[in-house]
């Protein structure tokens, strides 16, 4: 299992706090689902990526830094920043506007039990609380998390007098958190998986109907969330990681191999395989590390200077090639771990399920070079009894899972040429520590 590296420890442990002020929801259904797998333990790679990437490059965007740090301590004094509000009409976005079509005094009525939305924190109705601004006030602290203050979820963030890490960038950490668990939600609905995380899997626990919804409700607080660091170049990047996701997943749903010839496969699917991997796993990492080094000051629109700007876009790049090979190093493993005994620790069904669902890895396709008995049940995604069984046997019995690790090690290695680029710093030894973790973990 990933365990959290010591120097962000307490930046994760903050982190949960800081998703729970950002999830909730006045719907007791919506918001069970939407935090079910967040109560698990879950590795937290993304945010550890973005959060390592902040304290290894912070501070080296040039003078745009100081403009920053200085916009930082201003947001923490006044309390606004990430949590502030874009649109300044009151109610548009967490109200349905009775006001607006003559039905104030109905909104009582109307917003009863179980939405419970003239609650107060405690969790009991205030008594006739029919004031339509009370209403509009309670419902969008329920809307927006738990009732808590910008001041209050600053806190939450674990914002210190040092800031090593911007508002922003743990913030972005979120985010990438909560994008990822609404591609769980939707995957596990999509796959039928039993479990997630060693528990029954949101479908499984709740319905396939709630899983989906909750996802949305997710990607749509993210974007919001989103929308409030500033910046149109994160934006621009993370909206593409959502089409990503859509497009890894279709592009799984119908892959196929049209072979030619069943005694090998082509060059052609590995590619695909690949490429689905970028779209379904790297691309989030790849992107969202990008952004934390984009809300550090680097590149266009920060950069006074050539250089500086110049500097900025290498950092960048750094980053997202960082991200990116890492990221296939986590998928590649994850599929060559699927191949082994289910454990407590990997929460996952284990011995071949991606089998089972007829999709073809790694292990799978470095096997079928050195076996043509794999080519015919790969043709048919082992759709015939007995066919699951067999193409276990043959994987385990071959060089499969070992030129997957190899490979893997080798997209992590080209991960720590890149940040070795970095300037020498604990967070700098932290990312490559993790490139270690990543292809030596069992779960």
């Amino acid at each position: 299992m990933l365990s959290a590296l010591p120097i962000i420890s307490s930046e994760l442990t903050n982190l949960k706090s800081s998703l729970f002020h950002l999830l909730g929801s006045s719907h007791p259904s919506l918001d069970a689902v939407a935090k079910y797998y967040f109560q698990a333990e879950g590795k937290h790679l993304r945010p550890m990526l973005v959060l390592l990437l902040a304290q290894a490059t912070n501070g080296m965007g040039g003078a745009a830094w100081d403009d920053l740090l200085a916009k930082e301590r201003e947001d923490q004094r006044t309390g606004r920043g990430v949590d502030e509000s874009l649109t300044s009409v009151e109610g548009v976005l967490n109200d349905w506007n009775p006001e607006q079509m003559g039905m104030e005094g109905e909104a009582d009525m109307i917003f009863a039990e179980p939405y419970n939305a003239t609650a107060d924190r405690s969790g009991e109705r205030r008594p006739g609380s029919s004031s339509t601004s009370t209403i509009k006030k309670t419902l969008a602290n329920a809307l927006m998390g738990s009732g808590s203050s910008p001041s209050s979820s600053s806190l939450a963030d674990g914002l210190d007098s040092t800031l090593p890490i911007l508002s922003t960038q743990r913030r972005l950490a979120s985010i990438t958190e909560m994008i990822h668990v609404a591609s769980l939600l939707h995957d596990d609905v999509i796959d039928t998986s039993p479990l997630r995380r060693g528990l029954p899997s949101a479908p499984q626990q709740f319905s396939n109907k709630l899983s989906i919804l909750a996802g949305d409700f997710l990607l749509g607080r993210a974007s919001v969330a989103l929308a409030r660091l500033g910046s149109n170049e994160v934006v621009e990047l993370l909206a593409t990681v959502i089409a990503n996701l859509v497009e890894g997943e279709v592009m799984q749903l119908r892959a196929s191999p049209n072979e030619t010839d069943e005694n090998k496969p082509s060059k052609q699917a590995f590619e695909v395989y690949m490429r689905k991997t970028y779209l379904k796993t790297a691309s989030l990492m790849a992107k969202s590390a990008r952004a934390a080094v984009i809300l550090g000051g680097a590149g266009q629109g920060y950069g006074r200077t050539t250089r500086e700007i110049e500097e900025g876009e290498r950092l960048k790049d750094i980053a997202y090639g960082y991200g990116r090979n890492l990221g296939i190093a986590f998928q590649l493993i994850d599929d060559m771990l699927d191949f082994l005994p289910p454990s407590p620790e990997l929460g996952k069904p284990g011995l071949g399920a991606d089998l089972s669902l007829g999709l073809t890895t790694a292990p799978s396709l470095f096997a079928w070079q050195s076996n043509p008995e794999l080519g015919p049940l790969i043709s048919r995604k082992f759709s015939q009894p007995g066919d699951v069984e067999r193409a276990r046997e043959l994987v385990t019995q071959s060089d499969g899972l070992r030129k997957t690790r190899e490979l893997a090690e080798r997209f992590a290695s080209e991960a720590r040429r890149g940040v070795e680029q970095l300037p020498e710093s604990e967070a700098r030894e932290a990312l490559i520590a993790l490139t270690k973790k990543v292809v030596e973990r069992v779960a």
